[in-house]
């Protein structure tokens, strides 16, 4: 008799788990909260290294997502209840479902920018975050709030993410490599722009992403600027002022720019935060969800037939994210038929 698994979050995460598992012969509910399923991955412009489309990668999921996966959309998880060796998973729609396992994969918010006031993201116009820009490249037109073509752009990396002010020491792995695919996105709509990346150190980890900072700088001429923003002001013309101190020079810098892009970097989704106090469930000191062991058991959490898969445990790119969700379905399917 088949297993139920019921798997919380439709992201890239969610969709590739669920596929898996029902290929495994489990019977699986997969639950999103949003009306269409893709999380953050959907609306990006385009991927880092290759520039692939977003909605090609959400699209493949969609179409290989197996038949017999239940998928519910526009319902959130309220509570889920453990039962003995059983789930119960409740949604505000009054709707709810027993489970013999439930996954976890509710990914990652971005950063709230507002809370670096001194950046000045939601007191003016033209400064925007990375998720506002890849927006502005979905709609072909980049342009400041007065519907001018930026004439000098600067990004800034690390907004939430390797930050004690804003309590988050992690790097969230993703927003330096982001920074550079979009400046030469940005350099090839708009040739006449400078651009600038404020940084504090870049980490290109990825494979073909230092290829990609070479050729930011070698091909389209983007200035990389070792040192942190400490505020941000807008002149009398509307322009963005920028204070920086580039420590590689040792001396402050002062300059203008007619579009500010901020690097907000992940944290834990406000839902899964819901579900793991509900639970009892640990949460490391970065408010991710703790795995039983990280090296051994990464999807598994301490309560028997409750699992983890995606960002829910800490900041990844697409491709570790689809891996660690095929590692959930392995470690389920282990569980389900030990």
């Amino acid at each position: 008799m088949n297993k139920h698994v019921i798997v919380i979050g439709a992201g890239v995460a969610g969709l590739e788990v669920s596929s898996t598992l029902a290929r495994l012969g489990e019977k699986v509910t997969l639950i999103e909260k949003e009306a269409t399923p893709g999380g953050h991955v959907k609306d990006w412009h385009a991927l880092f290294p290759n520039r692939r489309p977003g909605a090609e990668v959400v699209d493949t999921l969609r179409k290989n997502l197996h038949p017999s996966v239940e998928l519910i959309t526009g319902k959130a998880v309220t509570g889920i209840m453990r039962e003995g060796n059983s789930y119960t998973v409740l949604t505000g729609e009054n709707w709810s479902a027993s489970a013999d396992a439930v996954l976890i994969a509710a990914g990652f918010s971005l950063f709230d920018a507002r809370k670096k006031e001194e950046y000045g993201y939601g007191i003016y116009d033209d400064v925007i975050t990375s998720a506002d820009l890849e927006k502005l490249f979905s709609s072909g037109k980049i342009a400041t709030k007065d519907g001018r073509p930026p004439k000098r752009v600067g990004f800034v990396h690390c907004v939430g993410s390797r930050d004690e002010k804003a309590g988050n020491l992690y790097c969230s792995k993703v927003c330096c490599v982001t920074a550079v695919k979009q400046a030469i996105e940005l350099k090839e709509m708009l040739p006449g722009a400078e651009v600038f990346c404020f940084y504090m150190d870049l980490r290109m980890f990825g494979r073909h992403y230092e290829e990609l900072y070479k050729e930011a700088q070698e091909k389209h001429n983007i200035q990389f600027i070792r040192g942190r923003l400490s505020e941000s002001s807008e002149d009398i013309t509307g322009r963005v002022v920028l204070k920086v101190e580039d420590t590689l020079l040792g001396k402050p810098l002062k300059i203008s720019v007619d579009l500010l892009v901020l690097m907000s970097g992940m944290e834990s989704h406000a839902s899964t935060n819901k579900i793991r106090d509900s639970l009892g469930l640990k949460r490391d000191d970065d408010n991710f969800l703790v795995p039983l062991d990280a090296h051994l058991s990464a999807n598994v959490s301490e309560l028997p037939g409750l699992f983890y898969a995606g960002a829910c445990t800490g900041p990844k790119n697409i491709t570790d994210t689809l891996a660690d969700a095929r590692s959930a379905a392995l470690a389920i399917s282990q569980y389900l038929n030990r």
